[in-house]
């Protein structure tokens, strides 16, 4: 394999730059919403049994990454997309979802939902999953409406 190769990895959220990085999205998530309205998993909570995480890797360096929640045998949700700093417009968020994407209809899912911030940080998140046939539905799981989120989804 090419050392700039980008791979796909499940991770085990050990390492320090795993760390940092979503310690980093912990921040972005806060710093764009009310508490009360940002719904990230925490590290225990990506660690759960129902969760798998993803790290995108382009060579050595940490470029993203991503998870998959089991709602239901039927239902999935993306939670944690990020993008480390020094690799955004690359392509890395794309590459990521379409993992999960594809993930998701390996494991037989019918339906694969999102919750997201609505503010113009966002934009960009929100673009790329309409760019991936996500579109605007009504909460779901255990949301409950809030203007600072949207909640998107798509069959599979």
């Amino acid at each position: 394999m090419r050392g700039d190769a980008w791979r796909i990895v499940e991770d085990d959220l050990s390492g320090a730059a795993i760390r940092a990085l979503l310690e980093q999205h912990f921040a972005g998530m806060l710093a764009n919403s009310p508490a009360e309205s940002c719904h990230f998993l925490d590290f225990d909570g990506l660690r759960a049994g129902d969760v798998t995480f993803w790290s995108i890797h382009r060579g050595e360096d940490l470029a993203g990454c991503g998870a998959l929640k089991a709602l239901d045998e039927r239902h999935g949700e993306i939670k944690s997309m990020r993008t480390a700093d020094a690799f955004l417009r690359q392509g890395v968020a794309a590459r990521m979802l379409v993992h999960i994407i594809d993930e998701a209809r390996a494991r037989g899912l019918e339906r694969l939902s999102l919750e997201t911030g609505s503010g113009p940080a966002f934009q960009p998140a929100l673009a790329l999953y309409a760019r991936h046939g996500f579109e605007d539905c009504q909460p779901f799981a255990d949301y409950q409406p809030d203007p600072f989120s949207r909640f998107m989804a798509r069959a599979l």
